[in-house]
């Protein structure tokens, strides 16, 4: 008697917990309740007008990571220039979990070949880097109707100053540590999330 008690006395409790204080149960999702495209209809979707570039980004699991956020925030594509590596291949899959399949790429020797082109297609450059006159993160300005490339450099090296000089602008993101660096991945999760939310 005691122990039914004390089942319906926690079970009493915590309905009038949720109600008292509007507390909603949390339930991790499954994969079929999470509304995925498949790769056929991610292809024929609109895509949001930014195109990533990879300067020279020479770890694997950075270009994975930076294929699987293209998918995630369902972007135009990915540049992959000069060392950055190619799918397929197995330390990229690691991170981008398929999304090599979803996401458009292409290759290019030159970085400042794919500016070129990316600019003759009307897009603006916007090279993420800390540089002279580079406008901070939360006050980049964006048109609607304007397509923009995201340029992400080498690990140590950053973006090169010739790419740099064919930028429209830079941006830099807010630090107030000691290291002001941060990891590519990372730092291309941050800036295509604020972006993109002022874009949609």
């Amino acid at each position: 008697m005691y122990n039914k008690f004390s089942k319906l006395h926690l079970v009493v409790s915590a309905y009038w917990l949720i109600s008292f204080y509007n507390v909603i149960p949390m339930r991790k999702l499954l994969n079929e309740e999470l509304n995925r495209l498949s790769v056929e209809d991610f292809k024929k979707v609109e895509k949001i007008p930014f195109m990533l570039v990879m300067d020279n980004v020479r770890s694997l699991h950075n270009i994975g990571s930076l294929f699987r956020t293209a998918d995630a925030f369902r972007l135009e594509g990915i540049y992959l220039c000069g060392i950055t590596a190619t799918p397929p291949h197995r330390e990229i899959h690691k991170t981008a979990l398929g999304a090599t399949e979803s996401v458009h790429w292409e290759y290019h020797k030159e970085t400042t070949d794919a500016i070129s082109e990316l600019k003759e297609k009307g897009y603006l450059i916007l090279s993420v880097e800390q540089a002279e006159g580079a406008v901070l993160l939360d006050q980049v300005q964006l048109s609607d109707n304007q397509k923009y490339a995201l340029v992400f450099g080498h690990e140590i090296r950053g973006v090169d100053q010739r790419v740099v000089d064919m930028s429209d602008q830079c941006i830099e993101i807010p630090q107030y540590g000691t290291k002001h660096s941060l990891n590519i991945s990372v730092a291309a999760g941050i800036v295509i999330w604020e972006l993109f939310r002022r874009r949609v």
